[in-house]
């Protein structure tokens, strides 16, 4: 959206220094900032404050700085909004973008999260909503205190339906992200081991997850995934109307047949209050036909038609290194998932390359972080994948290997020399935590 420096200063009670300018935007990445953006450095394991140069040099519009002077004692170059805090006016100027939206998206706000598939259901309801209306969706999983007021920011100024992906690591964040983002429609994914270790267990993701559906207005729409019964009970939570969502005969949406093709992409049927459909989808795995059926409850929630929002979905892109299938040009089918990894999506992911015909399935798998009991949840995953008649291969990891089961880790730079051993006839999945850096051995299988 377009808008001045002096309303950014307004927004978030800052000081101005130097001249007004015109600004479309937002980006708190100097190296992918575009010509008039409002840059907003972030501290943390880096301070952003040392990139505001970089950013001017690339056309910034003006910068948000928590220094009331510039590099070494310098006055302040260019267009420059003085706060206490880049993070916190940044909150202020998204909950400003938001309100100016108001009017324009109306209850069309749909926020997102959920303990897995929160980014892929976004992906599809970008889709799903974009088959008919001007839509603004988070961009990967920019899904924090920083990419979700960047993504209002960033919104057009005709938009007409905003997509907002929210994630936690602990209690009250997403409380205050819906205090940035004002969704009027809410949909939870599902419910699963990730971040225990901050949490304590499931009953406290479902708490901190579900301050989302607490947060909508009486007049909003729950969209809840009625297969997962910690989900399906948030809806006490709040007095919005409910729209659920699966395989379960009381889904408002309801999966009625999942069948996979040869690269175990799903041809998905449902039913839905605003006519049955039937479509397939850009991404693999069976579990992804959830994912599907939330997305289309999101557009019939927005008043689109679900005819238009299924073709939609089939050819709809989808963010990188999520259950990305595809065949390298030495053969090898090879499912890229390394973007993050939980017991649950490891799980899937693993179901689905056990459904890809192939002579030989190996797993490359990484570190599940941030959960309670990292052993139990690493070893019941090994277990699983013997029962699959799946290779495991950990990476940089031990915590795949028990007692009994014999599975030493090998580096992520002996994995990468690995990969040129495999060839036609191999079906391989790559998957780990971020924290993995598994993007390194997608890129060796070429």
């Amino acid at each position: 959206m377009r808008f001045m420096a002096t309303d950014v200063a307004h927004a978030v009670g800052g000081r101005l220094s130097g001249k007004n300018a015109h600004l479309s935007g937002a980006s708190f990445d100097s190296r992918t900032l575009a010509m008039g953006q409002l840059f907003v450095p972030i501290v943390a394991e880096r301070d952003g404050h040392d990139f505001i140069d970089d950013a001017l040099a690339r056309g910034a519009g003006a910068y948000l700085t928590s220094r009331e002077v510039g590099t070494n004692g310098a006055a302040l170059r260019g267009t420059a909004i003085v706060v206490p805090d880049t993070v916190e006016a940044l909150r202020a100027l998204g909950r400003w973008a938001r309100v100016a939206l108001g009017a324009r998206v109306g209850n069309r706000v749909v926020g997102i999260t959920g303990s897995v598939g929160k980014t892929t259901t976004k992906d599809l309801a970008a889709a799903a909503i974009g088959s008919a209306l001007r839509v603004a969706a988070s961009s990967r999983s920019f899904n924090n205190d920083q990419g979700v007021p960047i993504t209002l920011l960033n919104a057009p100024d005709d938009c007409e339906a905003l997509i907002l992906e929210m994630g936690m690591r602990g209690h009250g964040e997403i409380t205050r992200l819906t205090e940035v983002g004002l969704p009027t429609i809410g949909v939870v994914t599902a419910i699963a081991e990730a971040h225990t270790a901050l949490l304590d267990n499931l009953d406290g993701i479902a708490q901190a997850k579900g301050e989302l559906i607490a947060a909508l207005p009486s007049d909003g729409i729950a969209i809840l995934n009625a297969d997962d019964e910690r989900v399906l009970a948030m809806q006490s939570r709040t007095s919005a109307r409910v729209i659920t969502f699966g395989e379960a005969p009381s889904a408002t949406v309801r999966i009625t047949q999942v069948s996979l093709d040869a690269r175990a992409h799903a041809t998905v049927h449902l039913t839905t209050p605003w006519g049955d459909v039937s479509f397939g989808l850009p991404i693999a795995g069976r579990h992804s036909a959830s994912n599907a059926a939330a997305a289309i409850a999101a557009a019939g929630a927005c008043g689109v038609d679900v005819q238009g929002a299924a073709r939609a979905i089939t050819a709809a892109p989808m963010s990188p290194n999520r259950m990305d299938v595809r065949t390298t040009a030495g053969g090898v089918v090879l499912i890229d998932d390394c973007y993050n990894a939980n017991p649950k999506s490891m799980a899937a992911a693993l179901n689905t390359l056990a459904a890809i015909p192939a002579r030989r399935r190996t797993a490359f798998v990484g570190v599940m972080a941030e959960l309670k009991d990292p052993d139990i949840a690493h070893r019941l995953i090994a277990s699983l994948a013997r029962r699959l008649e799946i290779n495991l291969v950990a990476v940089d990891t031990n915590l795949y290997g028990g007692d009994s089961v014999a599975l030493p880790s090998v580096t992520l730079q002996s994995a990468i020399l690995q990969a040129s051993e495999f060839g036609d006839g191999d079906a391989v999945l790559v998957k780990g935590s971020r924290v993995a850096g598994l993007e390194r051995l997608v890129h060796a299988f070429g």
